[in-house]
């Protein structure tokens, strides 16, 4: 009998090699272009964030946000969770064990009862020859990687979040001080035209319209104080906080690598935490069919028992008559086959989904890369033609003033090119804002913001 034990257990083994293989990231090639990019000079997606923003006040509302943003606090949770599903999966290779402690009275025709009692302890242990519960604990430990990295993504994304809203309040702080410079500006062409209309060189009409552009900017003056206090909200909020004061630095002082070559893309989009989160999901659907499909195979289970009981089960008084017993016992599904079936077809559909999704989250990263890359350069051409602007209508304006008071140009001239001039402020604090914010969408793009540790 245990000769033909052993030729079974060991049929079963050989026929369950086949059914369990461990997951490996699907072949991309193709893919490998996604961006255009020339070899690393700085590899924005390997710098820690403190060194990329070296604002030291962005830095502190950078890590008060890690520590109270209710996203990061709950992706901490995600994972304690996982972990908790993780170690449930790793228990059920062990053998289950329980105890039956039993009293007995037996009592009747008028005699005095007679107590007894039994204890059994009994063991199951259900062998995994085909792969089903390493295929499920394998599918929880990458569940518990797949809630790391998207603690990860969270944190990456919440910190480019901070990032951009600091900087978009340095913009409103410039724009906010040209507007409240022009303000000043037209108050003193107001006095200016004043005077010349007393001195009879200027008209009403031209003082009604420099009190116009003036009553125009305090109103953009106005809108301006708005955003920044619901921007400075907005950034209370990311962080977890009530609102308060955010003290903040300059624009113009924010630093950034000045070259951002991004070399071969594939090697660094692939270390994005959404990219292998999505290559989690792919991994998780990959044993999730491993272990529908060893439902086609036998269960294998041993059972033991123990205990003072005779062979009819009843109750020996006799503590010296001890009785083990091991039972083998294997199940081979039979009816259950069409519906395992079906889900095998079903979780196997789930799979070429993850992989098509996988595909599309590598495309995804490259499309973010090159946008970025192109937000920067644009940005950083415009703001060069916008320096070149600022200087050129600074000269129009002192010349169209200093032609007004000798009677050689009139006052539209004077507020055509202070109006030009102001515009062309206000778009360069937006170009020079357009740069910055494309150097952090660049650092988020390829997966910066996440420590070395952290992806360990």
């Amino acid at each position: 009998m245990k000769k033909y034990l052993v030729v079974i257990l060991l049929a079963l083994t050989l026929a369950s090699c086949g059914l369990y293989s461990s997951f490996e990231r699907p072949n991309v090639s193709n893919l490998d272009v996604l961006y255009e990019g020339d070899t690393a000079h700085t590899r924005l997606a390997t710098i820690p964030w403190r060194e990329f923003f070296t604002d030291t006040l962005l830095q502190k509302y950078i890590e008060r946000g890690l520590e109270y943003n209710i996203d990061m606090r709950t992706a901490r949770l995600n994972i304690v969770q996982a972990e908790a599903s993780l170690e449930a999966a790793r228990f059920a290779f062990l053998p289950s064990v329980n105890a039956s402690l039993q009293a007995t009275l037996n009592a009747g025709g008028g005699e005095s009862g007679t107590i007894g009692y039994s204890l059994v302890p009994a063991a199951s242990w259900d062998l995994d020859f085909f792969g089903a519960k390493r295929n499920a604990e394998r599918k929880a430990q990458v569940a518990v990687e797949q809630s790391k990295l998207a603690e990860q993504a969270v944190q990456s994304k919440l910190i480019a979040t901070i990032a951009n809203s600091y900087y978009t309040l340095l913009m409103l702080d410039e724009q906010l001080k040209t507007s409240q410079d022009t303000r000043d500006t037209w108050e003193e062409n107001i006095r200016t035209l004043s005077a010349l209309k007393s001195a009879g060189k200027a008209t009403e009409a031209a003082v009604q319209q420099a009190r116009a552009n003036k009553l125009g900017v305090d109103a953009s003056i106005h809108t301006l104080e708005e955003q920044i206090v619901e921007q400075e909200a907005a950034l209370a909020t990311l962080m977890g906080v009530l609102p308060f004061e955010i003290k903040r630095g300059i624009l113009a002082d924010q630093k950034f690598p000045e070259e951002y070559s991004i070399g071969v893309p594939m090697e660094l989009v692939s270390q994005r935490p959404d990219i292998l989160q999505a290559e989690a999901t792919l991994a998780t659907k990959f044993y999730a069919v491993g272990e529908a499909k060893a439902a086609f195979y036998p269960a294998v289970t041993l059972t033991g028992s123990t205990g003072w009981m005779d062979a009819a089960g009843e109750i020996i008084t006799d503590p010296s008559a001890f009785v083990f017993k091991v039972v083998g016992s294997v199940v081979q599904p039979i009816f259950a086959r069409g519906a395992t079936r079906a889900r095998v077809k079903q979780l196997t559909a789930q799979h070429e989904t993850a992989l098509l999704q996988y595909r599309q989250a590598l495309l995804n990263a490259g499309a973010d890369v090159n946008n970025a890359l192109k937000q920067i350069q644009a940005s950083r051409e415009r703001y060069l033609i916008d320096v070149a602007q600022i200087e050129a209508l600074e000269d129009a304006v002192w010349n169209t003033q200093l032609l007004m008071k000798y009677g050689s140009a009139s006052y539209l001239e004077v507020l055509t090119a202070q109006q030009n001039l102001l515009r062309a402020e206000l778009a360069e604090s937006t170009d020079r804002f357009s740069e910055v914010q494309g150097f952090v969408n660049l650092y988020y793009a390829l997966g910066g913001g996440v420590s070395s540790e952290s992806r360990e």
